[in-house]
């Protein structure tokens, strides 16, 4: 039996922790074929390394190939025979996500994501939000923000502002954007059944070769 290792970030939010529960869990309900396991790279346990199994296809639930991808998960599948899928973002489909979410009523968008020193982070957010028509801020880090720039968005005269949430589930950076002083702040993006579905896509691509028309067809079903 193949093993998809899932690894999220780790968060002390139980809320947050339930939700990368739920997801994979989901998973696995969709490929009761797979051994489908879940492990940290910080906060929670186990750690990567601990989790990792021969074989496996190792699947970042993350954001973006960051410091975790290229440092944590690098080092913890060294010497193993584990391939590493990408990340589950950036994607367009998440993109669409965040998109559908945004109420015609905002005159102002702002895309809150975690904060990176990363220029290759920072600039697959910037992508997302101009494909979102969106002002880029951060939760944490030296960028700008996101109670800042909502601040500057409202003083410039918007009087609906809607801050689009670039983080996969519920956690400190997520219940910050809530004091941020925007209209509305959509929920985490493991809400969509979308982000299901991306990671059995990531894991398709890596584990079963090829990704075909039929094995698309298996992932929607």
């Amino acid at each position: 039996m193949r093993t998809l290792l899932g690894v999220a970030h780790g968060t002390r939010s139980a809320a947050g922790q339930a939700q990368i529960r739920e997801l994979m869990d989901r998973v696995a309900y969709r490929r009761t074929d797979l051994d489908v396991r879940l492990a940290y790279v910080d906060v929670q346990q186990p750690r990567v390394a601990a989790a990792i199994r021969p074989g496996a296809v190792l699947v970042p639930l993350l954001l973006s190939t960051g410091y975790h991808v290229r440092v944590d998960i690098a080092q913890a599948v060294a010497g193993t025979d584990v391939q590493v899928a990408a990340p589950l973002g950036p994607d367009p489909r998440l993109t669409e996500v965040l998109a559908g979410r945004i109420s015609a009523a905002s005159d102002a968008v702002v895309l809150a994501a975690a904060g990176s020193s990363e220029p290759r982070w920072q600039a697959e957010v910037a992508e997302v939000a101009h494909s979102l028509n969106a002002h880029v801020a951060y939760a944490s880090g030296s960028g700008p923000r996101v109670a800042d720039v909502v601040a500057g968005l409202r003083h410039a005269g918007a009087a609906h502002v809607t801050v689009a949430t670039y983080l996969l589930a519920d956690g400190l950076f997520y219940r910050s954007l809530h004091r941020a002083g925007a209209d509305v702040v959509t929920e985490p993006l493991i809400t969509s059944p979308v982000v299901t579905d991306l990671v059995l896509t990531r894991f398709l691509t890596m584990g079963d070769g090829p990704l075909t028309e039929e094995m698309h067809d298996r992932v929607m079903a």
